[in-house]
């Protein structure tokens, strides 16, 4: 049977496997963030997961190998069925056991494991079984065994890059997730048959029993209730509606599996958030003139945004890294993207590639309980924002981290301090429950504001004040590390690793 076997298919068959199982790996990252975040530990877990699952198929594959190959191909063939049932099954299992995982191991990086282990160890484990057993039929059936070898190596390399393409590029925008698997679901299944085909039919109807199987999980995946609006290159979007009378809307809007804002229609410079208060409140209170510029990176529902175009402070210019984001807010969240200038890039390098730009206000909102941007909380970035500032002007951004830590905080202030002559900590004026998740702003500039102290509707009236510089000191110096491009922990600093 291995005679007969031409290698071209061998190595053919190698590289679509490999593709296929690196395409469950991009989307394992993207189907887990709905429910604990786009962050460092969720790529981790995703990617230790799935070498776990490649090596122990790799094993057992190994020990496949060692059979006649008409019995190392059906039993192949197996896997990859089985494979197919479990990436399919993985559209189902990870939402029905989500809530479960996290609530039952609350630890952030082990939930994140666990429940990343439960859902895509075994998809990975079946997807390694081939390697060995082709390799195997492969090296035994040519005379030249060192080319064949060298083909097989080089198909599995060429199949994960072009998987990894595929997912990231393509399939997840254009398919979605759910779709973009149960793809992969029909590769399997194509694969198991062929393989079948290529070691001879057990007569058993086992093949046709488990294709059987596959399919029809596939089919419950492709019916799975969406857990994204839109699913973009970017993030799981949602628009939920919090309106308590229908008739004066009012929405969230739902990045991944956090509430990135709140907006009324009726009512564009309430704030919803203490967050979105005490940056556009601020901003109001630093601005070096009435009608002043500003910059904004990360855009969200829009809401800082839309309340300055209200007021008719002066030009917007929005840097969103996700058009989709844009659109979302434009259709549900009454964003007028005319009345600002949206840049779809990175903050840093829009920033970074407009050395000539200078703006009153810059606010940076896109720092998140889970998902930290690692390079816009750095020295270097700091001092970026700082030449990008008109004379006066004054530096913003959100910071969340917990009362009983501060560590993020304390590295992010003392980073600042060595960029601006001025670092201010704003915060509720309301004692904090022990470990409270607590909001900040973080205010860099030339000189202090001019109160320290404001109400602000959040949208309930709202006290916001800025904490003593005696106070800033002390955790400063107990807590803070000077973040840089080259080293910045802010993962470890808020605690997440405990």
């Amino acid at each position: 049977m291995t005679r007969t076997t031409p290698l071209w298919l061998l190595v053919t068959a190698q590289g679509v496997v490999s593709a296929a199982s690196l395409v469950v790996e991009i989307v394992a990252g993207r189907m887990l963030a709905p429910h604990v975040g786009m962050s460092l530990y969720t790529w981790t877990a995703v990617i230790a997961v799935v070498l776990a699952g490649f090596s122990a198929g790799h094993w057992w594959g190994g020990r496949l190998a060692e059979k006649p190959a008409p019995v190392s191909l059906r039993w192949t063939g197996g896997a990859m069925l089985a494979g197919a049932i479990t990436t399919g099954g993985a559209v189902l299992l990870l939402p029905a056991v989500a809530g479960w995982v996290l609530h039952v191991v609350p630890q952030p990086i082990w939930s994140i494991t666990a429940l990343t282990a439960l859902v895509f160890f075994l998809p990975s484990l079946f997807a390694g079984v081939p390697a060995p057993v082709l390799a195997m039929i492969a090296v035994t059936s040519t005379e030249r065994t060192g080319p064949a070898l060298g083909a097989m190596f080089a198909s599995g390399a060429i199949g994960a890059i072009a998987g990894t393409l595929l997912a990231g590029f393509l399939f997840i925008s254009w398919l979605g997730s759910s779709t973009t698997l149960v793809v992969v679901t029909a590769v399997y299944v194509a694969s198991g048959l062929l393989f079948f085909r290529l070691g001879g039919w057990s007569g058993t109807g086992a093949e046709f029993l488990s294709s059987l199987v596959a399919v029809g999980t596939a089919i419950f995946a492709l019916n799975a209730p969406a857990s994204c609006d839109r699913e973009s290159r970017y993030f799981c979007l949602r628009v939920e509606d919090i309106s308590a009378d229908p008739s004066d809307p009012v929405r969230l809007m739902v990045i991944d599996h956090l509430a990135h804002g709140i907006s009324a229609a009726r009512l564009p410079e309430v704030q919803f958030t203490e967050h979105t208060a005490m940056l556009d409140r601020l901003s109001m209170l630093r601005a070096p003139r009435a009608e002043f510029t500003s910059f904004h990176i990360g855009g969200g529902n829009y809401a800082v945004p839309r309340a300055f175009a209200t007021r008719g402070t002066g030009e917007i210019t929005v840097a969103e890294i996700d058009p989709a984001v844009t659109k979302m807010a434009a259709e549900s969240f009454w964003f007028d993207p005319a009345s600002a200038t949206v840049l779809h890039e990175d903050g840093r390098r829009a920033l970074l590639t407009r050395p000539e730009a200078r703006f009153d206000i810059i606010i940076g909102d896109a720092f998140t309980d889970v998902v930290v941007p690692v390079h816009l909380v750095t020295r270097e970035f700091f001092e970026l924002a700082a030449n990008r500032l008109s004379d006066g002007g004054s530096f913003l951004m959100n910071v969340i981290d917990h009362e009983d830590r501060l560590g993020a905080l304390a590295s992010i202030v003392a980073t600042m301090q060595t960029v601006f002559p001025v670092v201010e900590v704003w915060t509720e004026q309301v004692q904090p429950i022990p470990g409270q998740r607590m909001v900040f702003v973080v205010v860099g500039g030339d000189v202090p504001t001019e109160s320290d102290r404001f109400l602000a509707s959040a949208p309930n009236q709202t006290a916001f004040g800025a904490l003593a510089d005696e106070l800033v000191a002390q955790f400063v110096v107990r807590n803070g590390e000077v973040l840089t491009d080259d080293f910045a922990p802010i993962d470890r600093l808020m605690g997440r690793n405990d």
